[in-house]
């Protein structure tokens, strides 16, 4: 562990869980909660807000920095995966000094068993994402439930664009019986409506202006599925995307908020979302709107 002072007080850093862990029991209180952030660096304000909400809503605040490589079905997507320690450390000490870092190595947290535990999460693996990214969400479960069990939070903040992660997620934690209280927060966005995403750092700044447009038919799609079945939005999304030369559609899908199985005749007793993944220049992008 190290610290670093910021006007007189001190901002905790971590890179190793034991030491982590022997902290947090020295704080804790009968009544005290614990706040926990994961993220994977390149941090933005939609990180800074899941921060700010754990800030206000418990007595302590951790947040984790670790880019996951048992979550990464491309090797490519992983080099590339931007990596702003320094940038990141001064955002969160910006925020707060009190907030507790956990940056650790990859062997502090694998142990030198860099490998997924398998998951059954019924089914919700199997849309979306899962089909196109073969055993992400066994990566996504192996490293939340680890962070977890170092970490041991009251509550745990996770932005709703990986809507489906968030799923999954609480899914892991029912399953697992883990003492834990999993909050979804809004979505947070560019002025151009962009979804804040660390991906965007490796978008230039014409790609970034025209990437704008997956929100704008999200909004559209929104609309149309007032009066439109699912199937009839998704070919209109679909065909719109072809005339665009500049984006590869990855998969368009309006699901169910809960089950995520995709709508065939429109429920009223249903939440229903559109869920979106698309590709510029090989940068992957994700975005989600709810429909109700």
């Amino acid at each position: 562990m190290f610290a670093l002072n910021f006007n007189k007080t001190t901002m905790h850093i971590f890179n190793g869980k034991e030491a982590l862990m022997d902290y947090l029991k020295s704080i804790k209180t009968p009544h005290s909660t614990i706040g926990f952030v994961p993220t994977m660096g390149a941090l933005h304000q939609g990180h800074l807000s899941l921060m700010q909400q754990s800030l206000d809503e418990n007595e302590n605040t951790v947040v984790s920095i670790f880019v996951n490589p048992t979550q990464f079905n491309n090797p490519d997507d992983l080099s590339k995966y931007p990596r702003t320690m320094e940038a990141d450390i001064a955002k969160i000490s910006g925020l707060s000094s009190e907030i507790i870092l956990y940056a650790p190595s990859t062997e502090d947290v694998y142990e030198g068993k860099i490998l997924s535990q398998e998951f059954n999460f019924d089914g919700l693996e199997n849309q979306m994402e899962g089909k196109f990214r073969p055993g992400h969400f066994n990566g996504v479960g192996t490293i939340v439930k680890r962070l977890f069990e170092i970490v041991s939070p009251t509550n745990a903040y996770f932005g709703e664009k990986d809507f489906q992660q968030l799923q999954i997620v609480k899914k892991m934690v029912e399953k697992n019986n883990i003492a834990v209280n999993v909050v979804g927060c809004p979505i947070f966005r560019e002025s151009s409506g962009l979804a804040m995403s660390s991906r965007n750092e490796r978008l230039s700044k014409q790609q970034r202006t025209e990437s704008a447009l997956i929100y704008q038919i999200l909004n559209d799609a929104k609309e149309k599925f007032k009066n439109n079945s699912a199937k009839s939005v998704t070919e209109w999304v679909e065909k719109l995307f072809k005339k665009n030369a500049s984006f590869e559609l990855e998969y368009f899908q309006i699901a169910d908020e809960t089950a995520l199985l995709p709508c065939e005749r429109k429920n009223k007793t249903k939440n229903y979302r559109a869920f979106i993944a698309v590709n510029i220049n090989n940068i992957r992008l994700i975005d989600t709107i709810s429909l109700n």
